[in-house]
């Protein structure tokens, strides 16, 4: 338990610190602010972010929901608690509407409160090609408003608390460094869009800096509530685990399936590579979770 322990702290300082690496790092580099625009950049970016997508389909479904739903099941009988409703899909539900309410209302207190009509999480269904090759990531790139910024980046850092949390809650070593390489590829794009945003945002230097570590803090935040769940010996402590890593789970549902695939299989650019890419993703996943 106490290497246990350590492995999760040595994934919550990593990702603290190489969300800020790729969070902050760009700003510094010439070259990288030049080739943004590029069609070869996007392109990379693109296909990084297709492994991304196949990352988060094997953690979420080989490891992340059967987990989840095991435990469910076990701590439900070990409470002699017998139902036909279907408890454990219902929680995981709940954390999928969880983060897709609070997102909306975050986005639409951003419209409500500001002059501009772009939204920050593009919708690629009416978006021609040219449009789709600059939208990725969930980020805007055109809109340049500070304040929308901010706003994004406080939307999903709610996503990066509860993947936080769900490395917390493991209880197995492997599961916990699939998961946080599935979280680390995926902030790590995350990190570089949003700098690249803030950049265009044209932001003041302190707040740029501000914004990627509330950013990088969020993920770490997340494991420190998991490990403390996981420390607590109180009886409903088990429950509350339950509970969390339910939450957790539909939270990656929802990053997998409504965000990071969506946002490249609706573009009609390098369709049969993209596959590929996500096919890799998954398959490397996959074979950590068989020698596991």
């Amino acid at each position: 338990m106490e290497y246990l322990l350590q492995v999760k702290l040595g994934c919550l300082f990593g990702l603290l610190l190489l969300t800020l690496l790729f969070g902050l790092g760009p700003s510094t580099l010439k070259c990288f602010r030049n080739a943004a625009g590029r069609e070869g950049h996007q392109m990379c970016m693109s296909f990084i972010s297709c492994i991304a997508g196949g990352v988060f389909l094997a953690a979420c479904l080989l490891d992340i929901v059967p987990d989840f739903l095991s435990d469910m099941k076990n701590e439900l009988e070990r409470q002699q608690i017998t139902t036909d409703y279907p408890l454990p899909e219902f929680v995981m539900c709940i954390g999928i509407l969880l983060v897709l309410i609070v997102e909306r209302i975050v986005l639409e207190c951003s419209h409500g409160t500001t002059e501009e009509n772009t939204p920050l999480i593009q919708d690629h269904g009416n978006s021609t090609d040219a449009e789709q090759g600059r939208h990725h990531f969930h980020v805007d790139f055109n809109a340049h408003s500070s304040f929308r910024s901010f706003i994004l980046i406080l939307s999903l850092s709610l996503h990066s608390v509860f993947e936080g949390i769900a490395i917390g809650l493991q209880n197995a070593q492997s599961e916990v460094m699939q998961i946080a390489i599935a979280i680390l590829v995926h902030k790590s794009i995350i990190a570089v869009s949003l700098c690249l945003l803030l950049m265009q945002s044209k932001v003041r230097t302190r707040w740029f800096v501000l914004s990627m570590v509330m950013f990088a803090l969020m993920s770490p935040i997340g494991i420190a509530i998991g490990i403390g769940v996981m420390q607590s010996q109180s009886d409903g402590s088990a429950m509350v685990q339950c509970v969390l890593e339910g939450l957790a789970a539909g939270t990656f549902v929802y990053i997998t399936f409504l965000e990071i695939l969506p946002h490249e299989l609706n573009s009609s650019k390098w369709r049969l590579p993209k596959v590929l890419f996500i096919l890799i993703g998954f398959s490397a996943m996959a074979a950590l979770r068989f020698l596991g």
